[in-house]
């Protein structure tokens, strides 16, 4: 339970029907308030149908509220084919998240957390570097510069009202209800056929959704999270090899990875114009969440495996 002096608090949660919302709002403990799209079947609290964007009024949902948790966004999508894709992220990821903020410190709110993306400081790290909290930004696409100017704007809302700013950047998130890319990881490895990623001994950092909550909860009240950066991860970086290998372990299955050389997948996906695609799953990204330790004493409170185990056992009740 989330208490000021025996009281509990009042919070707001934004894309509360979504992934990482739905799950935050089970998670939370006190007067919990939603925004979304669309009515979410599990939430209990107050709902508003919203959307972030420049012109919402947000006075109804953020008045008497204590903390902010933003995680609505308009996502990252591969093969955007918008005409104009940076200004649709802006209109969302920054406009919106800043209209939003500048109501919410009007109307008293003590603390704004913002969920904002490892995209921040770039796409890719190179073998043996980690991403810290302190790097220069280097957003690399729309989704990532929106973010990033969402957090420059925060930084200056705070400054200027005194509201209390959180900025977490998670990379990659997995867990039950996982879509996009680690969704077709499982669909794959579900297939009764070898896979040719023996060799790809890459190290790629994620974040298990259960200890991105934790990270979220217990940057609520802490007082050394105040104007602060974060970088989550579970602390445990994984080779395409490794990951693979734990998703086929976990459905109980050998994991028959053969050794083929990973520049042979880089070549393939020069060839078919795809090498986007072939980054994401045999590229470096690692990321340094020592900082969580470091301020606010937290680790992540459950291991690789045990998210793995949990993501695939909710992929084969629901496939």
């Amino acid at each position: 339970m989330v208490v000021v002096d025996s009281k509990p608090l009042n919070i707001l949660i934004t894309g509360v029907s979504g992934f990482l919302g739905a799950r935050l709002a089970q998670g939370v403990k006190g007067k919990i308030t939603g925004i979304g799209r669309k009515n979410p079947r599990t939430f209990n609290g107050q709902f508003f149908v919203k959307s972030i964007d420049a012109s919402s009024d947000y006075y109804d949902c953020v008045s008497e509220q204590n903390v902010v948790i933003h995680c609505a966004a308009r996502v990252h999508v591969m093969n955007d084919d918008s005409l104009d894709p940076l200004s649709r992220f802006r209109e969302v990821n920054t406009i919106g998240t800043l209209n939003l903020a500048r109501q919410a410190a009007e109307a008293g709110v003590k603390r704004f957390i913002f969920i904002s993306s490892i995209k921040v400081n770039g796409e890719a790290t190179l073998k043996g570097i980690t991403f810290t909290s302190g790097d220069r930004k280097n957003p690399e696409d729309p989704y990532g510069i929106s973010k990033a100017e969402a957090e420059v704007g925060l930084f200056a809302i705070a400054k200027e009202t005194g509201m209390e700013v959180v900025i977490i950047r998670p990379p990659l998130v997995y867990g039950p209800g996982v879509k996009g890319n680690f969704l077709n990881l499982l669909k794959l490895s579900k297939l009764p056929i070898p896979l040719p990623f023996g060799l790809v001994n890459n190290h790629r950092s994620m974040v298990y959704l259960e200890n991105l909550v934790d990270l979220i909860i217990t940057c609520i009240e802490h007082t050394n999270a105040k104007n602060k950066v974060f970088l989550a991860s579970d602390g445990d970086d994984l080779s395409l090899a490794r990951l693979l290998s734990l998703i086929r372990r976990s459905m109980n299955k050998t994991p028959l990875l053969l050794p083929i050389p990973p520049f042979l997948f880089n070549l393939l996906g020069k060839l078919l114009s795809k090498s986007d695609l072939v980054d994401r799953l045999i590229g470096n990204l690692q990321v340094d969440s020592s900082d969580a330790n470091k301020y606010l004493d937290w680790t992540a409170p459950y291991s690789v495996e045990k998210g793995i185990k949990s993501t695939v056992d909710d992929f084969l009740r629901n496939n």
